[in-house]
């Protein structure tokens, strides 16, 4: 190859490394909790923050003691955090991890971002099945507002068994039941966010696929019926559940983090 040739492809070669580098240094690590991807949040503001800054995120679970540059979720469990917005009763608060972050500059950015104007609205855009889930609350008192279920316990109670007995162990009287894949009731009360997981759970896989509930969900499309029998419910039904629910004791689960 002649020289000038070969002196242009090193140029190049150094040209692509020096812009690969500086796109992996524009780059954060956030930890969420579990369920901001579940209901597909994550994938809806991330992009739209890379977008505006340049900065791309990659999520992980928020874990005790991890490694990142940002935490977000309940308010009790990113403690000193900044609140952010609201899902249900929980309010969801992020800041830049302490001692973790290896880009500040950055984690600092996606904090301001998500608090500003811009990022409060994108919030409040996001829909699942049509549905808005989140409110902006930059500015809140940054605390966990735990809800007080009204509905009827014992209509829930035997809803509960009824249709989510199908696939979880609720309690002693299906103790053998539910599917080995699915979490009893009793170990998803160990979760922070165990009360926007059961108010909304009909927007969490596999749910929307075979859930109705008049009102809120939209109808099957005809051409791909429900895998398994439709499970319909009303809101007061959910109330009722949630009410039943708020009476169930966490599992005692050693060695094992709450997200």
């Amino acid at each position: 190859m002649p020289v000038g040739r070969l002196g242009g492809a090193v140029a190049l070669c150094v040209l692509l490394v020096a812009q690969g580098a500086a796109a992996e240094e524009r780059r954060i690590v956030l930890a969420a909790s579990a369920g901001l991807t579940e209901s597909g949040f994550l994938k809806y503001l991330l992009p739209r923050f890379s977008l505006k800054t340049g900065i791309r995120v990659t999520p992980t679970v928020l874990e005790e003691g991890i490694q990142v540059d940002v935490k977000l979720g309940p308010a009790d469990v990113v403690k000193g955090g900044r609140a952010a917005f609201r899902g249900g009763k929980t309010v969801y608060a992020v800041r830049v991890a302490e001692g973790g972050a290896a880009k500040p500059e950055h984690a600092r950015r996606f904090v301001d971002w998500l608090l500003s104007k811009v990022g409060q609205r994108t919030v409040e855009s996001f829909r699942a099945q049509g549905r808005q889930v989140y409110l902006a609350a930059a500015g809140a008192k940054a605390k966990t507002v735990r809800a007080r279920p009204t509905g009827d316990l014992a209509r829930g109670e035997k809803l509960s068994y009824l249709h989510c007995g199908r696939c979880h162990v609720i309690g002693p009287r299906n103790r053998m039941g539910g599917l080995g894949s699915t979490p009893s009731f009793a170990v998803l009360k160990t979760l922070n966010d165990w009360e926007l997981r059961f108010r909304g759970f009909y927007l969490l896989n596999p749910h929307p696929s075979f859930t109705q509930i008049p009102g809120t969900t939209d109808p099957f499309d005809e051409s791909r019926p429900p895998p398994i029998v439709p499970l319909r419910l009303t809101l007061e039904d959910l109330d009722a559940i949630m009410a039943y629910v708020a009476t169930i004791e966490p599992a005692k689960l050693s060695g094992v983090r709450r997200k």
